[in-house]
């Protein structure tokens, strides 16, 4: 499997765990008696800071993967993974950062490191995206 695969099969794996832990956070708070199970709001927002950041952190992903994940489907799809594979494992590094200070703090530091591991995932993907029409119109 190519960088780009493993990269994309992990960006997936990330935004799925986010969701086990949440929902194994949910499902604790139901089981202890200490929310009911329809009082969950999609944000988290009758919960902890905690639960919110998590809430956040998994919409992330989920907002990134159209754009990260789609380029690098195009990649595979067309062949054209010598674009992506190099900066593929940058791409989710920057992702599992990203997501981690989320989780971790809202403090103006946390924020700002937390959107630097942001705009790594968006230039690599403009880079992408550029690369891969060129090499595209080059044959």
């Amino acid at each position: 499997m190519s960088k780009s695969a493993v990269v994309l099969v992990l960006f997936i794996a990330w935004a799925l765990a986010l969701l086990l832990l949440m929902e194994a956070v949910r499902s604790y708070l139901v089981l202890t008696g200490r929310s009911r199970s329809n009082e969950f709001k999609p944000d988290n927002s009758n919960l902890s800071p905690f639960m919110q950041r998590l809430a956040r952190a998994h919409a992330n992903c989920l907002e990134g993967l159209p754009v990260f994940g789609g380029l690098l489907l195009v990649a595979l799809v067309t062949g054209r993974t010598e674009v992506t594979d190099p900066l593929a494992p940058w791409l989710l590094g920057a992702r599992l950062v990203q997501s981690s200070i989320h989780l971790a703090s809202v403090s103006v530091l946390a924020v700002n490191a937390r959107f630097a591991a942001f705009a790594v995932q968006v230039a690599i993907s403009v880079y992408w995206a550029w690369a891969l029409v060129m090499s595209g119109s080059a044959t």
